[in-house]
C-alpha cells in the first residue's frame, strides 16, 4: 500500500514525526514525565495507579488516554475514503491539531493540568491523520510499530527476499523526524521552558489560502 501513496509523503511524515517528537519530548521534560504521543506508558501508569489510590492522579491518566481517543475520533470524522488526496480535510485536520497545541500551551501556563489533554488529543489527532488512507499503516507519533516493521524487512532481507525501498525510505524519515523532534524540543525546551511549544503548534498549522 505505501507504494502508492504519492511522493510527498515522505517529507510529511518527517514533519509530523517532527512536531510529535518535539511534543513527547516537552511531555518528558514538563508533564510529569509524562509520554502524551503514545499511550502505552500512560495505560502502564494507570493500571498501577490503583495500588497507591489517588482520584486525581487515576482521573488525571484517564483524561490522557480518552483525550487522545477524542482526537483520533475527530480525525476518523473528518477524513475519509481509501485514497490520499490534498485538501480532503487534512489542512482542517493539522489546523485543529494547531489549535490544541496553542491551548495546552495556554492551560500549562496557567498552572493546569487539562493543558496536558489538549496535548494528547493533538498527538491522537495527528497519528490517526496517518493511518485513514489505502490502508496504510502509518504510526508518526511513535516508533515502536516502525522499528518492528523496519527489524522484519531486514530480517527478510537477510533470508533473501527483495527490500521495499520505498518502505523502508518511509520508516527511516519517521525515525530521523521523531528522534530529531526530541532533540530540538529538549534544547528549546532548556531555553523557553513551555513556551517552546509554540513551534510544534505553529509548524502543523497549515498556511492560510
Amino acid at each position: 500500500m505505501i507504494s502508492k501513496l504519492p511522493k510527498w509523503v515522505e517529507a510529511g511524515a518527517f514533519i509530523l514525526a517532527l512536531v510529535a517528537g518535539f511534543v513527547n519530548a516537552i511531555g518528558l521534560l514538563s508533564f510529569e514525565h509524562q509520554s502524551v504521543s503514545h499511550l502505552s506508558g500512560t495505560a502502564t501508569l494507570l493500571g498501577t495507579s490503583f495500588q497507591n489510590y489517588s482520584l486525581q492522579n487515576t482521573f488525571h491518566l484517564i483524561g490522557v488516554l480518552l483525550s487522545f481517543l477524542l482526537g483520533s475520533s475527530i480525525a476518523g470524522f473528518l477524513l475519509h475514503g481509501s485514497t490520499l488526496k490534498l485538501g480532503r480535510h487534512y489542512d482542517t485536520a493539522l489546523f485543529l491539531e494547531s489549535i490544541f497545541l496553542f491551548v495546552s500551551l495556554w492551560f500549562l501556563n496557567e498552572g493546569s493540568f487539562y493543558g496536558h489533554f489538549f496535548a494528547s488529543a493533538a498527538c491522537g489527532l495527528q497519528n490517526a491523520l496517518a493511518t485513514t488512507y489505502s490502508g496504510a499503516v502509518i504510526r508518526t507519533t511513535h516508533v515502536t510499530g516502525v522499528f518492528t516493521d523496519l527489524g522484519i524487512m531486514l530480517g527478510s532481507l537477510l533470508r533473501g527476499e527483495d527490500l521495499d525501498k520505498r518502505k523502508a525510505k518511509l520508516f527511516i524519515f519517521i525515525i530521523t523526524g521523531f528522534i530529531s523532534g526530541g532533540t530540538i524540543g529538549a534544547l528549546l525546551y532548556a531555553k523557553y521552558q513551555l513556551t517552546a511549544l509554540l513551534f510544534p503548534a505553529t509548524s502543523c498549522k497549515p498556511p492560510l489560502n
